[in-house]
């Protein structure tokens, strides 16, 4: 099982980044995605999640009407579309896979550094 991230990547305040997490390994139209974030001291927490379909989507307060997850099932691939980014936005995000609504994730990527500044 492989998820791995990219988009990554400095940006100044305002900006915008397209994070995208390519999985291999497991049957991927099957799962709920999620994107989580760990920024630098702070606990990792959920971002984002999208249904096995892509037809049910949730984010956290603080990202809502900003970002957007989306995902190509013929793909293998989820994305983060995040705009209006914040400095506050900087960390280390994560794409994640669980197979069911309200199960924790059971595979996880190595991670792409967001960092936000002017």
């Amino acid at each position: 099982v492989q998820l791995v991230e990219s988009g990554g990547g400095l940006v100044q305040p305002g900006g915008s980044l397209r994070l995208s997490c390519a999985a291999s390994g497991f049957t991927f139209n099957l799962y709920y995605m999620s994107w989580y974030r760990q920024a630098p001291g702070k606990e990792r927490a959920l971002v984002a999640h999208i249904s096995s379909a892509g037809g049910s989507t949730y984010y956290v307060d603080s990202v809502k009407g900003r970002f957007s997850i989306s995902r190509d099932n013929a793909m293998n691939t989820v994305y983060l579309q995040m705009n209006s980014l914040k400095p506050e936005d900087t960390a280390v995000y994560y794409c994640a896979a669980a197979p069911a609504r309200g199960v924790g994730p059971g595979y996880w990527g190595q991670g792409t550094q967001v960092t936000v500044s002017s």
